[in-house]
């Protein structure tokens, strides 16, 4: 395969445009997702929905997730950046809120559906928009900076939704959070001008120098390797964690624990905070062990390893009677999860080379939205059967069975003859 043209990268004040758009969505993102929960016990009860209902939505949300997941760099692939990201966030900004106006618990599953179809197409269509724009020495903290916005959205959104709700009808939330991406929208095609800064006649050229037996070579090798499996497995497993979080967390501290609205808003931000705190704390615990002359793919194992052993606390959560000592638990376990999935993700760009990190990452975070759609079936019907007691006892040995799963996946990196020659 011919050497892929680098990039020309736009002005400093293009890049910081572009990366201050991809942290508001990014934020946008996540406000979008935990917005259901927070006012998940108005809309159960207008619809008459249990729990086990709840549970169905939640999966159905997720489902759509894993297929977009899957397919969603091959859509950014095919009508490039600028055009795929439109569409990504136009798409799931109608579908949020399109679940102001679910009248049936039909209509609500059929919006967050589409809801899912659109929010994972995000964070495909962010990392190629920084790999046009920005060189190769600025792209690391690029993408820091803007997945932030994701913590930071799930952080204010418990507080700001309770806010909102509080003067508007809770179903209001759903259409100021879908007019904010609508809003974001031109702001995007303003500084995306083009779908790379390249000349058409350089993009033509290095389309032109992948041919089509290189591509299906590179989606094969992919499937071939045992490491995509595990690392599938290992996100199905473990990703649910932190879809409870965002999905049942809230619900959890109204009704098993018994506080208002307004005392979750003023607690339940610790958690999101923690795990905000967490993304960063994966990349310096194994930048310091790299930079100690730990190799890369030993330093991404302890520090998952170290991970794995905080989630056994995640059982003291429904067992201490404090609700707020039970969400400082729930923060360390957060905490350690992101630090987890941060690190999980880095070992991909290890495992894989450039042609085939985009493929692999997208059928990889497929088996998270899977996990996560089966786990939403299990809490809902733990809850209804025998409380969230239960859920928490699981969470402690998901990590600890994924991290056994790994263990020989970090002792290995991709072969670049093998892999990238066509």
């Amino acid at each position: 395969m011919a050497e892929e043209l680098e990039p020309i990268p736009a002005s400093r004040s293009r890049q910081k445009q572009l990366v201050a758009l991809l942290f508001i969505v990014a934020l946008i993102n996540y406000f979008d997702r935990q917005s259901l929960s927070v006012v998940a016990p108005r809309f159960q009860a207008e619809l008459h929905m249990s729990d086990e209902g709840y549970g169905h939505i939640v999966s159905l949300f997720l489902f759509a997730s894993a297929i977009a997941y899957a397919i969603a760099g091959f859509i950014s692939d095919a009508i490039g950046t600028r055009r795929s990201m439109a569409l990504f966030v136009g798409w799931w900004s109608l579908a949020e809120a399109a679940t102001a106006f679910a009248t049936t618990t039909l209509h609500l599953g059929i919006a967050r559906f589409c809801l899912g179809l659109g929010e994972p197409g995000l964070w495909v269509a962010a990392p190629k928009a920084v790999g046009e724009y920005f060189e190769r020495s600025r792209r690391g903290i690029a993408i820091g900076i803007y997945t932030m916005g994701a913590t930071v959205g799930a952080v204010v959104a418990i507080p700001a939704i309770a806010a909102i709700t509080s003067h508007l009808p809770w179903r209001s939330i759903f259409l100021i959070d879908g007019g904010a991406g609508l809003l974001w929208l031109p702001f995007w095609f303003w500084c995306f001008r083009k779908d790379t800064p390249r000349s058409s006649a350089e993009a033509s050229l290095a389309e032109h120098s992948i041919s089509r037996k290189g591509n299906e070579f590179g989606l094969r090798a992919v499937f071939a390797r045992s490491s995509t499996w595990k690392l599938m497995v290992a996100r199905g497993l473990t990703d649910p964690v932190w879809y409870f979080y965002l999905f049942w967390f809230p619900k959890y501290l109204l009704g098993e624990r018994g506080l208002s609205l307004s005392q979750v808003a003023q607690l339940g931000w610790a958690v999101y905070l923690a795990a905000g705190i967490g993304t960063l704390a994966g990349g310096l615990f194994s930048g310091a062990l790299i930079r100690r002359g730990v190799r890369v793919g030993v330093s991404y194992r302890y520090t998952m390893l170290a991970a794995a052993c905080l989630m056994p606390l995640s059982p003291l959560c429904a067992l201490v009677s404090s609700s707020t000592l039970a969400i400082g638990i729930a923060s360390i376990v957060a905490f350690a999860h992101m630090t987890w999935l941060v690190t999980l993700t880095a070992t991909v760009v290890e495992l894989y080379p450039p042609s085939l990190i985009g493929k692999a990452a997208g059928l990889i975070a497929a088996g998270s939205g899977f996990g996560g759609m089966i786990s939403s079936e299990v809490i809902a019907w733990f809850v209804t059967h025998g409380g969230y007691r239960p859920v928490f006892f699981l969470m402690a040995v998901l990590h600890p069975i994924a991290i056994v799963l790994l263990w020989r996946t970090f002792t290995t990196r991709y072969s670049r003859p093998a892999l990238v020659a066509a």
